[in-house]
């Protein structure tokens, strides 16, 4: 069965638009729950530009799922991640201008500095999870850092059609099995929607799929709950 992480940062970008007190994503995580996540998925950014420190420690406080827990590497964040202890972090790239996240982490590169924050989070109790793109040589330098999962960046996927869009599933298909292979949890998310998730929902040995912006603009009609409802059917 494929555990469906429903991402919540849209609830909180509407709330600080206005920079009030609603929507709270707490609520909006109370009823994804009721619509059958299994698991809540946040992303901390270093701006707190939709989710806020008040929330990550409410969340942890009252989430009856799993919570997951997006974040660079920056030391406040970390600092906070080990005090408010959520079961999954998953470490992913950041730019201050970008809209969204752009891509993988590049776990080559910066493995030095990655390496002792996923230390201190697994010495902490939580589970560590990569945001990768589905490239063998990240996914093996992740290996090396014996994280628990990677998350597969799936917005190359979302973006094309036809013919491009199945090369890139066949991408996302080795690199699975590579992940799988390794030892670790195959998750993967981003730009994921109604219309194109069905085929990394039967990946083989997918764990988990993170979906924010579809279910939350599709809950703009049918309400949070039924709109988890219905995704958590598709992937089913």
């Amino acid at each position: 069965m494929v555990e469906l992480g429903i991402n919540i940062d849209h609830v909180a970008t509407i709330r600080q638009a206005r920079k009030t007190y609603e929507p709270d994503p707490v609520w909006a995580a109370a009823f994804a729950e009721l619509g059958g996540a299994d698991c809540i998925t946040i992303h901390l950014r270093e701006d707190r530009r939709h989710i806020i420190d008040r929330d990550v420690r409410m969340l942890s406080d009252s989430v009856n799922i799993k919570l997951n827990l997006e974040m660079a590497t920056a030391p406040d964040i970390v600092d906070l991640a080990c005090d408010t202890t959520p079961d999954q972090v998953t470490l992913v790239p950041e730019k201050r201008e970008e809209v969204t996240t752009e891509g993988g982490l590049d776990v080559i590169t910066h493995y030095e500095s990655i390496k002792p924050v996923v230390s201190r989070l697994q010495d902490a109790g939580i589970r560590v999870a990569l945001f990768l793109d589905p490239d063998p040589s990240q996914i093996e330098a992740a290996a090396k850092m014996r994280v628990q999962a990677v998350e597969l960046h799936t917005g190359q996927y979302a973006l094309h059609k036809g013919e491009e869009q199945m090369r890139c599933l066949a991408q996302l298909a080795t690199a699975g099995k590579l992940i799988v292979e390794s030892g670790m949890n195959l998750h993967a998310g981003h730009g994921l929607n109604y219309q194109n998730v069905l085929p990394v929902a039967q990946l083989d040995s997918m764990l988990e799929l993170n979906i924010g912006h579809s279910i939350v603009a599709r809950a703009v009609f049918v309400g949070l709950r039924q709109a988890v409802s219905e995704m958590k059917d598709l992937i089913s």
